[in-house]
Order: C-alpha cells, then structure tokens, then sequence
C-alpha cells in the first residue's frame, strides 16, 4: 500500500539523514520515479523533506524534524523476535513488517542511540544456512506457523524415511536449524503423548482444524530442542575411528565432518617424522562411515576400528576393479 510506503519512506529519511534516491528505490523496492513522486507527495502533506542536488545530494528532512508515528502494530510487534534474521522473518510471512518494525524503533530512539544501532546493524550480520548446501524448500510453512501462533490441531501427510503417514499433530514450537525448519509437536491423542520433531520441507499436505490444540504445562521449546539435539548426536554418532591423516586431510576435518571434525582436530596427536597426526574421529553407521572417510582420499589412513578398516579396504579394491 503506498501510504505504507510513504511512513516507510519517512522513517528512512528520519532515521539515516540523506538518502539518494537509487538507495531509497532499492529499500522501498520501486522505481527512482516513484521515489520522487512520493518525496513530493509527503512534502505537498506538510512534511519538510527537500532534495540536494549534486553527486553528493539526495533526499534528507529538515533539520530537527521528527515523526510521532511509531507505534507497531501486532504483526511488526511479533516480527521482532527475529530481528537478525530477515531471511526467517520472510518465511514466516513476516518480512515487510520487520523492516517497518525496525524503521519505527530507529525512529523513536534518540539521535545517539540511533546512530549506535545503525553502526551495528552496518558491522554485523547473522546467516542462520549452512555452507555448500541449500535449505529446502518448504511451501507449507506458513501453514504450520499458523497453527503454531493459533494454538490449533495440525491434520498432517508427512513424507519419512520407509514411508508416508498421516499424524494429528498438537504443535508445540518451529525450530530454524541451519537454514530448514523444523516443527516440534505431539502426536496422538493428547498434547502429553510423545513430542517429536518434524522436518518441515516434509509436509506433503496440512491443515489447521478447527480444535484447538494443547499445550503441555510448563513446556520449554528451547530446553527441549537442546535434550533432543544432544540425544540425536548421541544416536547419530555410534563409533570412533582412528585416523592417520595428512596436515591438508586435517584441516578438511570441519568442514567434512563438523563438530565432530573439530574435535578431532583440538585432541589431534604430535606430527610423526611425515607431518601427519593421528586422530579420534567420532563417526556414524559402518556404511556412513565408509562413505565419510572415503572423501577424504589419500589424506588419510584408517587405522582401527578393524570392522571400519577392512570395510574401506573392499569398497577401494572394488573401486580399483571397476576402474581397472
């Protein structure tokens, strides 16, 4: 709407002093010709906006003016619980609202405080996605978010490994885990039944039902993901293998195999008369394992688990038939 534009457009000019008008096409998302015609429409409204000429020029409002509409409304109001995070705030449907949101509380703090709050939006910057791998797609996540915020009974079709199922499902909470979403939610006839985790992007079909939903009393989103990632590590990571691996093969370490690679790499051995260190890596499943260690290449030998070393030993001796 543009007299949401307009309110945008002041608060901008109210919170950064001069603006160009290509910088302020690029926030408000619309042409430099519509920038100047609405600068003269809050002009021709009684507001003290100018224009300065010249490469350094651009728009600015007079000196000591400022707005009194700052007030949020509910939905800018929740979106600033993902402030830092306009990527998450999108999603959720929440984007326009927190760039408003944010212009508003510019707005109404004082000149220094202002100024202090733009430095660190300038100096940082939080990426909740993981590198080298793209987030799902999830189109049906303002649905469960919905129902999330509305406290109702989630009729779901989700797709897991071995399979479809449809699931009753009373959410709890939306979870953002580098970069994909996750609902947490009990399933079965009461809130009180088992709470899992579901991955959002695996929602073939939902819908919110007319009943509302239970939560359980005293429920902690946050102590609960923090049970369930620990209890996922415990399960995901069943073994540990040793490694003689090369200085290169170590500092691929994090970036293969995450926190366990880090790990590996702070309780690494002293360099033997080649340079390569000995390592503990904690791994998953023999077949994951296999398939883990194998990226490492000429990197790194392994040297025990026996079951993991002569698991390798006929994976390459295929390979270098196939090859052959």
């Amino acid at each position: 709407m543009r007299a949401d534009r307009l309110l945008a457009l002041l608060l901008l000019l109210q919170n950064r002093g001069r603006v160009t008008a290509p910088e302020l096409a690029e926030e408000l998302e619309v042409s430099v010709r519509t920038v100047y015609r609405d600068a003269e429409a809050l002009a021709a409204s009684g507001v003290p906006v100018y224009a300065e000429r010249g490469p350094a020029g651009g728009f600015r409002l007079m000196d000591g003016y400022r707005t009194r509409l700052t007030g949020l409304t509910d939905d800018e109001a929740d979106s600033l619980a993902l402030a830092g995070m306009p990527a998450a705030a999108a999603d959720l449907g929440l984007g326009a609202e927190l760039v408003t949101a944010q212009l508003k509380l510019g707005a109404a703090l004082p000149a220094g405080l202002g100024e202090r709050s733009r430095r660190i939006q300038e100096r940082f910057h939080l990426d909740a996605e993981g590198w080298f791998r793209a987030a799902d797609p999830a189109p049906l996540l303002s649905v469960v978010a919905d129902a999330v915020w509305r406290q109702r009974l989630l009729r779901a079709h989700y797709r897991r490994w071995g399979g479809e199922v449809r699931r009753e499902l009373h959410p709890l909470g939306l979870v953002l885990k580098a970069g994909n979403w996750y609902l947490v939610a009990a399933s079965g006839e009461a809130a009180d039944d088992a709470v899992r985790t579901y991955r959002v992007s695996r929602f073939l079909e939902v819908t919110a039902a007319d009943e509302p939903s239970v939560r359980p009393a005293g429920f902690d989103l946050a102590a609960y993901w923090e049970g369930a990632a620990r209890d996922l590590r415990a399960r995901v990571l069943q073994g540990t293998a040793r490694v003689r691996i090369s200085p290169a093969g170590l500092r691929l370490l994090p970036a293969l195999f995450g926190a366990a690679g880090e790990r590996a790499v702070e309780a690494a051995g002293e360099p033997d008369a080649d340079g390569r260190r000995v390592v503990d890596l904690e791994v998953e499943t023999l077949p994951v394992a296999v398939s883990d260690l194998l990226r490492l290449g000429l990197e790194a030998e392994v040297l025990g688990p026996p079951e993991l070393r002569a698991a390798l030993t006929r994976t390459v001796t295929g390979l270098a038939q196939r090859y052959a």
